[in-house]
């Protein structure tokens, strides 16, 4: 660029020195990524870039003042006049991804710019728009499934990069101040610096340029010592220059670069996060190499910054819902212990505590008829007496609160403890009482990227702003002042207040009533308490009486009648730390095969877990202790060789069918007597449950089938299902060998989505830094980088494999693990080192079996 063409340019820069002027965004260039065309009304060119020749074969100076028909086949210009037929009040851009124009795929956007449309072109980058929007679903799911804003911000971070491939991102948000503060950052590497928590004064992004995020919501630099190339001409014929605040290929001010370059980042990205039609915040993604993201990569990235916005607008709904409930539940227990105790003086740890819950501070003190009483971090008596006179004069219907109660009330700079903030609950009109929680000052350390009050310098580029050179931390303290109290905590101490007033009507009628309410709950409690032992001590008579059947000695009905109590007491055990609600069919079983010693772990359980109800519980267990008991004395398991196969099958109507196969025992027949043993098995479930058996002494072994109804079933926990992942009770893998820390751990997956789902269950494994990488350089670059605990290698990363990556990591001793969702054990995994193979799709209890036998 020559001298005159930058001063050219510089002159038609906003002027950063006046942040109230309206924006102008005259940038008269465009990046080398993409050339523009300007044209009027009638289709004649006014305007074009000088670069517009590599990517359309048109002379630049030659093109201007001529129809674009001339330039372009009818059936070019008619697409791009097809394109513009949407734009409009409701539309501002036009996008065509992979357009035919004249022999050349390109990528086009359309806007409006007063009397002119904008034409930009782009190299087509091979993609489809739908191939890259299909990036944007499973990403914002992963921030849709976080219930805390700061963490679905974190997440949605470490997204971005995962979609952009930039080696920092940041989550930028602005302050009231119209400063910004960094709250989540994602990086490639230790070797990115980390910008997290710094917070960078308003000057750094001035009202004007605000203005434009709002308007223009993505940016991207390729590289900030990339050539622009200049718009000719550089005004109309009226002398207006061309107005590219919306141009997708616009250049940036010198002064950015400079800024850019001052940090050593070569390619940024800015995008804009919209709420309520403000600027909430910025993502802000730097490169230290160049970077050019396809026209369609950019259009799934502002994609995902919009669903982020009503992400975070739903999730602070959703907060908003949670304090108001907070709030109720307040009012609701305040209601009661107040009233109950009739004293709010004596009662102030329970206000305090039940009011902390909902409204942060640090102490609190009650004023009421006369008394004075204080808790936490609050003023003495004396100082509280004329900080109420201050109150006096504020509304008496009302609550009262300042962050920056020493500039209104300078004496409370003197007290013991001096306060900075003040909220206040008056609880009466006169005299006047109050509730009054109380902040600390914010000795605020905030961590500033530069000096907020450094005045503009006279810098290469004129009088304007020059970027800092240097980004070391400038601190500034905020004395006097506390933490604001925000919106959701003024609302909950108005409901608060009227709450209190409401005590002092209703304190001794509320008392009463609780009273009742108790007196009618206990007999309720003893009530069911009596029905439930009654239930109890019918069950046992009936086994005590009935075990007598098929008894030939006292000692063997005694030994009946202990194995069947027993078997009652763990299911009631089992019951009861399930707080009487549906607990685990699987459980069951294996708990019966456990009271055998596990049965020798030759009893195995497969299929998918239901839960019983408590009605249908106590009923199963005896059938599955008879069951044991039986094959334990005559059947599978009274041999070494023998094992019992239990398989859970589901109906499609409904119900469970309970196939019970055992095998290699010694050889089995019908009993020629019915005991009490055998008629629980045949027809406890038809008889109390409505189900079905059928016992079958088959050549091979005892086989029993059992069917329950729906009605006495429900949906196993996940806890439960991953559970049954293990073979059997007995031969279950532990991760007790487990004894090595995992710090750092490597991922090489080319699926963006496994590669995020793997990181994250080795996180919650207990894994430190967890990198993934897409392919074999970026596997090898990391290794470059630094040593790891642990590796799982994808077998195919699309056209090559990770060979040379797992003989690298043999060679260094790490530990690692193919995936693959191939089911051969030959072929291209025989030519590994040897390892362990995880078949995909696997769970976090197959990743942590793994890991208890690679990290042993």
């Amino acid at each position: 660029m020559s001298r005159q063409n930058e001063e050219q340019w510089i002159d038609t820069q906003v002027d950063l020195t006046n942040c109230d002027r309206e924006p102008i965004h005259l940038l008269g260039h465009v990046q080398d990524y993409g050339c523009l065309i300007a044209v009027s009304s009638d289709w004649i060119v006014r305007h074009a870039s000088r670069n517009v020749d590599v990517l359309l074969g048109i002379e630049a100076e030659s093109a201007i003042g001529v129809p674009l028909s001339q330039l372009m086949s009818p059936g070019a210009v008619q697409t791009l006049r097809d394109a513009m037929a949407g734009l409009g009040r409701d539309m501002a851009q036009s996008r065509l991804f992979g357009v035919e124009l004249d022999g050349r795929r390109l990528d086009v956007s359309i806007h409006q710019s007063d009397r002119n449309t904008v034409l930009e072109f782009e190299q087509f980058a091979g993609r489809s728009d739908q191939s890259e929007l299909g990036l944007v679903d499973p990403l914002i799911k992963r921030v849709q499934r976080l219930d805390d804003a700061q963490a679905a911000v974190e997440e949605a971070a470490r997204s971005m990069r995962a979609l952009t491939g930039f080696d920092r991102v940041m989550v930028y948000r602005f302050d009231e101040d119209q400063s910004g503060t960094v709250i989540a950052e994602s990086r490639s590497g230790g070797n990115v610096d980390s910008f997290l928590g710094l917070r960078y004064p308003a000057s750094d992004i001035p009202k004007q340029a605000r203005e434009l995020y709002k308007r223009s919501l993505l940016r991207l630099i390729e590289s900030v010592d990339g050539p622009a190339h200049e718009i000719i001409p550089a005004a109309s014929p009226e002398g207006k220059p061309l107005d590219l605040s919306l141009a997708v290929t616009r250049a940036v001010s010198p002064i950015h670069l400079e800024y850019l370059r001052n940090m050593g980042v070569v390619s940024s990205m800015s995008v804009s996060i919209i709420r309520d039609g403000e600027l909430w915040g910025l993502f802000a993604c730097h490169s230290s190499r160049p970077m050019r993201l396809s026209f369609s990569r950019r259009t799934a990235v502002e994609l995902f910054a919009q669903l982020l916005s009503y992400e975070l607008d739903r999730k602070q709904a959703a907060e908003e819902r949670a304090q108001t409930i907070e709030a109720r539940k307040l009012h609701d227990a305040l209601i009661g212990r107040v009233s109950r105790d009739g004293d709010f003086i004596g009662s102030i740890e329970l206000i305090q505590a039940e009011v902390g819950a909902v409204i942060n501070h640090d102490g609190i003190a009650i004023f009421h008829e006369g008394e004075y009483e204080c808790y936490g971090y609050a003023p003495t008596r004396d100082e509280f007496t004329g900080l109420a006179r201050y109150l006096n004069t504020t509304e008496a219907s009302q609550v009262f609160a300042t962050h920056r109660l020493q500039s209104g009330f300078p004496a409370a700079a003197e007290f013991a403890d001096p306060p900075a903030g003040l909220l206040a609950l008056p609880i009466s009109r006169t005299p006047r009482d109050y509730i009054v929680l109380f902040r600390r000052e914010v000795a605020r350390m905030v961590t500033w990227a530069g000096n907020p009050n450094k005045p503009v310098e006279l810098g290469p580029n004129g009088a304007r702003l020059t970027p800092r050179k240097s980004f070391e931390a400038w601190k500034e303290t905020v004395k006097g002042t506390s933490a604001r109290w925000t919106e959701t905590e003024l609302d909950a101490a108005e409901a608060l207040r009227v709450t209190l007033l409401e005590v002092v009507l209703r304190m001794s009628d509320e008392a009463a009533q609780m009273r009742r309410a108790a007196a009618e709950k206990q007999e309720l409690l003893v009530a069911e308490l009596n029905h439930r032992v009654r239930n109890i001590l019918n069950l046992i008579r009936g086994l005590a009486s009935r075990s007598r059947d098929g008894a030939a000695t006292i000692e063997e009905y005694t030994r009946d009648l202990d194995g069947r109590i027993n078997a009652l007491a763990r299911a009631h055990d089992q019951l009861t730390r399930a707080e009487w609600e549906a607990s685990s069919l699987t459980d069951l079983i294996l708990l019966e095969a456990e009271a055998y010693g596990g049965g020798g772990g030759r009893l195995s359980v497969r299929g998918e877990d239901v839960s019983l109800a408590p009605e249908a519980f106590s009923t199963l267990a005896l059938v599955m202790h008879e069951m044991v008991t039986n094959s334990a004395k005559y059947g599978a398991l009274s041999s070494p060789e023998g094992s019992v196969d239990v398989a859970l099958v589901h109906r499609d109507g409904g119900g469970i069918d309970i196939a019970w196969r055992e095998s290699g025992g010694p050889p089995v027949s019908p009993p020629t007597r019915r005991g009490f043993g055998s008629t629980i098995i045949s027809r406890s479930i038809p008889h109390e449950l409505s189900g079905t058996t059928d016992l079958r002494y088959a050549e091979g072994g005892l086989e029993a089938d059992f069917f329950l109804p729906g009605a006495h079933l429900s949906v196993a926990s996940e806890r439960k299902q991953e559970r049954l992942a293990k073979p059997s009770l007995s031969d279950t893998p532990s991760t007790v060998g487990a004894t090595r820390p995992v710090e750092r751990a490597l991922v090489v997956e080319d699926n963006l989505i496994i590669a995020l789902d793997t990181a994250d269950m080795l996180s919650e494994l207990g894994a430190g830094e967890v990198v993934t990488a897409s392919s074999v350089s970026e596997a090898m670059q990391a290794l470059d980088e630094g040593r790891f605990d642990l590796a799982l290698l994808d077998v195919n990363l699309g056209s090559e494999t990770s060979i040379v990556v797992a003989q690298r990591l043999a060679d260094e001793g790490v530990p690692f693990a193919l995936t693959t969702g191939y089911g051969e054990e030959g072929g291209v995994i025989s030519r590994y080192p040897p390892a362990s193979v995880l078949r995909k799709p696997f769970t976090s209890a197959d990743l942590r079996n793994l890991l208890a036998s690679l990290m042993a």
